[in-house]
Formats: C-alpha cells, structure tokens, sequence
C-alpha cells in the first residue's frame, strides 16, 4: 500500500540538498570561517583553497575550464550578469529570446529593451506539433542575421521539460557573429552536459536545482577559442577577477561543487530512474483519468527531460487542485516557482497555444534522483481522489 507521508513532487522549483553536501557545508560556517579574500592567514587560504576546488569540480561537471567559472548567488543573477554584461560590452544592439524562457531571461530582455536595445521574441512550435515546444531554426536564423546579437535559449524548458538542440543553435548563432548565452538551471543532473561541445559562450546555474544549497550559481563565461569578454554589474572588491565583486560564499560554493560532482557520478542511473518514476506516474495517471492531456513532447520522447511531467485535467482548475492535493501532503505546481506571485495562465503554456482556461487546468510534477516509487504510487492514489472529490468523473 503507498504511503500517507510527505511527497515532495516540485523539484524543478528546488530540489532536496544531499546529506552528503550538507555534510561538506558545514565545515565552514563553524571551524573554517576565513573569508576567502583574507590572504594573509590560515583560515583565509584554506578558505579560498576550497572555493577553487569547488570551482574545478563544477567545472568538470558542465564541461569547462575553472577560469571560466564565476560564482554568483543563482542562476537570476548569472543571468543579469550575462545578458546585461554582454550587451554593455559588446555595444549589442539586438538580443532574440524563445517566447517560452525564464521570466529571469525575459524579465532582463524586457528591461534591455526598454533601454533601446531591440528585441525579437522567438515563436515556438504549437500542442499540435510533435515537439510542442520546439523552435523553429530558420527562424532564428533569419532573427540574428539583421546585426551583433545575443541569443539566449534555455538548455531545457523548466515547465514542459523540452531539450533544445543547444548544438545546433549555436551553429546559427556564431555563422552571424553572435553571442550564445545559454540558461543551464534545469540541466545539472536532470541530462548529459557540456557547455563547451554545444557552443555556449555564457551559461548559467543554480546548486539548488541538483540538490545543492540555495542562493548559490555560476555563470559560465567562455575564455577557449573566441573568449568572451562582458562588463561586471556588480562593484566593489573586485572578486571573481573582477567580474562579481562581493564576499565569497564559502559554505554554499563548497555546497554547490559537491553537489556538481555527486550530480555527475549519478547521472546513468539518477536519469534512468528519474524516467521510469515520471513515467509510471503519467499511466498511473491514464489508468485513473481517462480524459488527461499531456503537456510539452511525448512522455518518452528524447527531447524533453527524464523528471518532467505537465498535465491537463479537463474541467479541474490547477490551482484548486494544487491546494487539495497540498492537503494530502503532495507538493507540485503550476509552473515556475519565480511567477507564482502573479497567478497568471503559465506563458510557457499560452505560447504552445492553450487557451488561458486549459493553462490554468494544468499542473506541473517534477521528480528528483530522491523520489521512491513508493511515493509515486501514493501521489497517483491523492491525485485519483483529490480529481474526484472536484466533482471530476
């Protein structure tokens, strides 16, 4: 019989940080509390040893050299600094983004261009398609062939779990002498990554997105081949080479790198199991509710994440259903942790072309290397009475 605990299904939001990094953490809130700027005892080395250890293990995690990994406090603020830093730099005066990104890519595309910068958002493929979600490469290439730009493409959608074709886009992106900035937040531990195979000249991370602490990221800012150059937004110190000024987070950057390198030992398995648990919550699902619709690509399908499921339950508005199931103890979502202050339909789902009632009929599962079959099982058997007692039949 499944379960009456606690299950914890929003792990695109965050995920559970890994006893084994809270265990390397802890170190250095108590014994070893040296600033890493001190240079001029112990502590102050030791503690600026460790962050470069932490920046070589998550720099072997995403496929870069450590000179090309700046810490920051998450993936917003990676983002910030690459978009904004790159444009300032580089004198850009055009910048294309998917319709479907971030609100931490579209909230900065939107400032850049009230700056006068222009923007060109990018279409994606309708429900109606076989990759919902997908975007459309001529186009983009006819978007970035008008002048400088800067491209910035998320790795993988956050709310309907597609995998863009990074490689690829690059290829377009740097045939017109743009940049490449890539939002990577979704890809630790969740898929296979190398940022300097696909061609990103920026990328950016979040630890607690892999099981890692929260308010700690790193930008990727590539310096082999073409190095890319932006302007810091941030002053003071002169930390980080003078890219992101500010006192180091010991703790959470020596969080963040071994949750990288647990993340990257894990990956075969941590996937594979990911993918059976998503899917046998998907025809649990079937099983209890004939009439549900699946958001984003084909359960199985290569191009969207192993952990991702987006539902539709017809007649059953999401957010109520959220509020019962969180009764139960289950815990998903409507979409993007960051938009849940404006209880707007998700504009991932507008964009694929779901009226805002069937937008707003939908919830977002997302399952972690952590998750037991146990819980799927009970987190079915909640949904099947949660949908029923909404009078749905």
């Amino acid at each position: 019989m499944p379960g009456n605990g606690p299950v914890y299904l929003d792990n695109h939001a965050t995920t559970r940080v890994d006893p084994d990094v809270v265990e390397s953490m802890i170190p250095w809130f108590t014994d070893n509390y040296g600033n890493a700027g001190s240079g001029t005892h112990a502590m102050g080395t030791e503690a600026r040893d460790a962050v470069e250890a932490a920046r070589k293990r998550v720099a072997h995690a995403v496929g870069a050299t450590p000179r090309e990994i700046v810490f920051t406090s998450g993936a917003t603020e990676s983002i910030n600094l690459a978009m904004v830093g790159a444009v300032s730099r580089q004198s850009m005066k055009h910048c294309v983004v998917p319709e479907t990104e971030h609100a931490a890519v579209l909230d900065v595309a939107d400032q850049l261009e009230r700056q006068g910068l222009s923007v060109c958002r990018l279409p994606v493929a309708t429900k109606e398609s076989k990759a919902p979600g997908a975007l459309d490469l001529d186009r983009l290439d006819e978007m970035v062939s008008s002048g400088p730009a800067l491209v910035s493409v998320m790795f993988a959608n956050n709310e309907i779990g597609l995998v863009h074709p990074i490689s690829d886009i690059a290829d377009i992106v740097h045939a017109h002498g743009a940049l490449l900035h890539v939002d990577c937040a979704q890809a630790i531990g969740n898929c296979s990554l190398d940022v300097t195979a696909l061609g990103a000249d920026l990328a950016s991370f979040s630890a607690h997105k892999c099981h890692g602490p929260k308010g700690v990221g790193a930008l990727y800012v590539r310096r082999q081949q073409r190095a890319v150059r932006i302007d810091p937004q941030v002053f003071g110190g002169g930390q980080e080479r003078g890219i992101r000024s500010g006192t180091l987070n010991v703790p959470g950057i020596v969080g963040m790198g071994r949750a990288c390198e647990l993340a990257g030992k894990t990956l075969g398995v941590a996937t594979s199991h990911m993918a059976s648990l998503r899917t046998t919550l998907w025809n649990r699902l079937l099983e209890y509710i004939p009439d549900i619709r699946l958001n984003g690509p084909p359960i199985d399908s290569d191009v969207r994440l192993p952990n991702n499921l987006n539902i539709l339950i017809p007649g059953i508005d999401g957010a109520t259903l959220l509020a019962e199931l969180s009764r139960t103890g289950v815990a998903a979502s409507s979409g993007s942790a960051c938009s849940s202050e404006q209880p707007r339909p998700s504009h991932v789902l507008r964009a694929l072309g779901l009226s805002e009632e069937e937008a707003r009929q939908s919830i977002r599962f997302g399952v972690s290397r952590m998750t037991t079959l146990e819980e799927i099982e009970s987190a079915a058997e909640r949904l099947k009475v949660a949908v029923q007692s909404l009078g749905h039949v």
